[in-house]
């Protein structure tokens, strides 16, 4: 199928012709008949994307949800653009009470590669609390999504993120420079975001690609419950539950709608060790945490990937959060297990990625 990127104002016929609540992720489209006039829904995910019979894509704005940002005012941010030719912007953070350079903590959101912005509010609110409680300039970017923009096209855009960064060292925007430690960089993401660290660590895991970088030096990365996919089903994907936050139908949807036409979830870049994915061993992966939900569908997958890198002699080291669902901390980014997570990541970059 064919997608095209101009939107049709289809809000209402969306809402109309869905059997379920417009973000339920158990939802399911309303199909065409062969006399319909009307295109209808074909797929959705969380209220946010829907995608019609005759191919044409609606997004809403914002979230499906409503989230108050809780912003005291202790941390500053502002927006700035890092690519003009594809229109995309991210948003930056930082403390205002400061006396030293920080660390700098990049953070790309999830969504399945499909939906989520940095300008939501559960990614703000997350941000507000990175930027307070690690004492790091925040950067979250956003980048293209599918099924307009399918895969690489995200990871290029992060890609181009990290090195906008790189380029602002030793003279880019005041409001950063005066602020930021450029060698001390760390690349998280959640979700389809963990994915992304994945992939720029293989990126710049080398001589040439830590050149590209310049003065900026990426010392770690953390994948906050990584979009991992494979053919060949794991226990945790098996016996997710049908009312998890991220089940399988809303999974295999996001795969879906994001891979190349074709592809199957076996695709480099879904699945970091399937048949055409590139070897691992001789890539230099700077520290990686790789956190994990024991609800979470994607949890052994997760695990199955650090245990795998730590046989290639990788420094990765693995934070299991029991009984927690896909997404927790930015769900709810004050729980009692979000807190938990924030120290692990401040022992983190205090010890620049040191697991000792």
């Amino acid at each position: 199928m064919t997608y095209s990127a101009k939107p049709r104002l289809y809000h209402q016929l969306a809402l109309a012709s869905w059997s379920g609540t417009p973000h339920s992720p158990t939802a399911q489209p309303a199909m065409a008949s062969e006399d319909s006039a009307e295109p209808v829904v074909v797929d959705e995910c969380r209220g946010v994307l829907f995608v019609y019979s005759d191919g044409s894509v609606v997004r809403r704005s914002g979230p499906g949800f409503a989230t108050p940002v809780r912003d005291d005012g202790t941390v500053e941010w502002k927006d700035v653009e890092f690519d003009a030719a594809h229109g995309l912007g991210l948003r930056l953070y930082r403390p205002r009470e400061r006396n030293q350079l920080l660390p700098m903590f990049f953070y790309y959101h999830g969504g399945g590669f499909c939906i989520g912005s940095r300008t939501w509010p559960n990614c703000q609110n997350y941000c507000l609390r990175l930027a307070a409680e690690l004492g790091a300039v925040v950067v979250a970017p956003d980048y293209r999504l599918g099924p307009e923009h399918r895969l690489p096209a995200a990871i290029d855009d992060a890609a181009s993120a990290l090195l906008w960064l790189a380029s602002q060292a030793g003279g880019g925007d005041p409001w950063l420079t005066e602020a930021a430690d450029f060698t001390r960089v760390f690349v998280s993401g959640d979700s389809a975001g963990g994915t992304i660290a994945h992939h720029l660590a293989v990126r710049f895991g080398s001589a040439a690609g830590r050149a590209e970088l310049g003065a900026a030096s990426v010392r770690g990365y953390v994948q906050l419950m990584p979009f991992f996919g494979g053919t060949e089903r794991t226990r945790s994907e098996a016996e997710c539950p049908d009312d998890a936050f991220l089940n399988r139908p809303l999974n295999d949807r996001y795969w879906r709608l994001s891979l190349p036409a074709g592809a199957t979830v076996d695709h480099p870049v879904s699945n970091p060790f399937g048949p055409d994915s590139p070897a691992l061993e001789a890539v230099e992966f700077a520290p990686t945490l790789v956190v994990v939900g024991g609800r979470d569908i994607l949890h052994d997958r997760a695990v199955d990937y650090a245990a795998r890198l730590r046989a290639m002699g990788k420094a990765v080291e693995v934070k299991d959060f029991e009984g927690q669902q896909h997404g927790f901390f930015t769900i709810d980014p004050w729980s009692d297990a979000s807190a938990v997570l924030m120290r692990a990541l401040k022992r983190f970059i205090d010890t620049d990625g040191r697991f000792d």
